[in-house]
């Protein structure tokens, strides 16, 4: 009886602190998805990477620690549909890196909550730490197009740059730094780009371009939720 009752507080402390148009909005885009998928026959696998990444990203902009475990599905879905597309870079990310550092957030999440609530403590990097991480991200990026341009891959330049940056923003993201969204900001932008050439190419993956599209406008609602929220934090603790 315990275990069940320990399982209701975690799903009513994840549903905590929504706004009304949240509760509106964000389901409706998944309604929006999962209908056009299906409408037009996309792959559901894609839709199924699709769901759970704009699941996770909604719930990682909330602060809630459930984002990961959702996470998790959706890196396996989309470390698929990336192998089926020759994606090698975004494959080995996921697959490498986000699946082992979303097990790492769980933990690393739940050990910063706000005191008596289900919500992470958001935080942000000084000045000479920004211009640290974004400066080896740029050439650690060039580095890896070299590699993947040998592979022969179908989007060298935007698969390394979506690799590297990625890595930087999950980081950003266990960390529970406010820099992430600028980080997914850029991210989302280029991988839409390369999802849409992959779709006008032939692949079967309108859910995965849909997908992208609505991460790219959550990192900008997100950047703006956390930069308000930090900058009221800041004033109450003047």
């Amino acid at each position: 009886m315990s275990k069940i009752s320990g399982i209701k507080n975690f799903i009513s402390g994840e549903l905590e602190g929504w706004g009304k148009t949240e509760r509106i909005v964000f389901p409706l885009v998944l309604l929006v998805l999962a209908s056009i998928s299906f409408i037009i026959n996309d792959s559901k696998i894609a839709l199924v990477s699709a769901v759970c990444g704009i699941g996770y990203t909604i719930l990682a902009g909330k602060g809630k620690v459930s984002c990961y475990f959702i996470g998790l599905c959706g890196t396996l879905c989309y470390s698929w549909i990336s192998y089926k597309n020759h994606l090698y870079g975004n494959l080995g990310l996921y697959m490498l890196y986000y699946l082992p550092m979303q097990i790492l957030g769980v933990f690393k999440w739940r050990a910063h909550l706000k005191k008596g609530r289900h919500e992470i403590v958001k935080t942000s990097l000084p000045l000479c730490r920004r211009v640290l991480y974004f400066s080896i991200a740029g050439i650690v990026t060039a580095v890896v197009w070299f590699f993947l341009h040998r592979l022969g891959g179908a989007t060298p330049f935007a698969d390394a740059f979506t690799v590297v940056f990625s890595v930087l923003g999950m980081l950003l993201t266990v960390q529970r730094c406010f820099e992430q969204w600028i980080v997914w900001l850029f991210v989302n932008s280029v991988s839409l780009y390369m999802w849409i050439v992959a779709y006008l190419n032939g692949s079967n993956c309108f859910a995965t371009v849909f997908m992208w599209a609505v991460y790219l406008a959550l990192a900008v609602y997100f950047m703006a939720v956390w930069k308000k929220e930090l900058a009221f934090d800041m004033e109450k603790s003047d």
